[in-house]
């Protein structure tokens, strides 16, 4: 899990979870909140159906799905390694591909977000 380090530029905290041997990287509260709230609209659009998120040594990922069975729409990728270089955030595509690549995470979804405006527009 992430301790300090929220959406700003400081550096987070990478802790151990009971029960567990390594640390292990996660979305602190303030992280979790903004994706959710994204992934919350995009439902409401009716772009996106299902979410899973994985913890792993070197980074934390949110993926979102239209639906279950296929690869997902979008993925958001935080791995604390790279903040001093490219930045920690990135968010992938459903081919896989590299959409945006930042230090901040509003900066990353910002992507997400104009898609859900020419969304509503239409």
């Amino acid at each position: 899990m992430i301790g300090a380090g929220g959406l700003g530029g400081d550096s987070p905290t990478v802790l151990t979870f009971p029960g567990r041997d390594e640390p292990q990287v996660g979305f602190d509260r303030a992280e979790l909140q903004r994706i959710l709230d994204l992934y919350g609209r995009m439902v409401a659009a009716g772009e996106w159906r299902d979410y899973a998120m994985s913890f792993g040594k070197d980074a934390a990922s949110f993926a979102a799905f239209r639906r279950t069975a296929e690869r997902p729409t979008a993925r958001i990728e935080k791995r604390p390694a790279l903040r001093t270089k490219q930045g920690m955030w990135t968010l992938f595509g459903e081919g896989g591909q590299v959409l945006k690549r930042g230090h901040e995470l509003a900066g990353v979804l910002a992507v997400l977000e104009r898609k859900l405006l020419k969304i509503v527009e239409d």
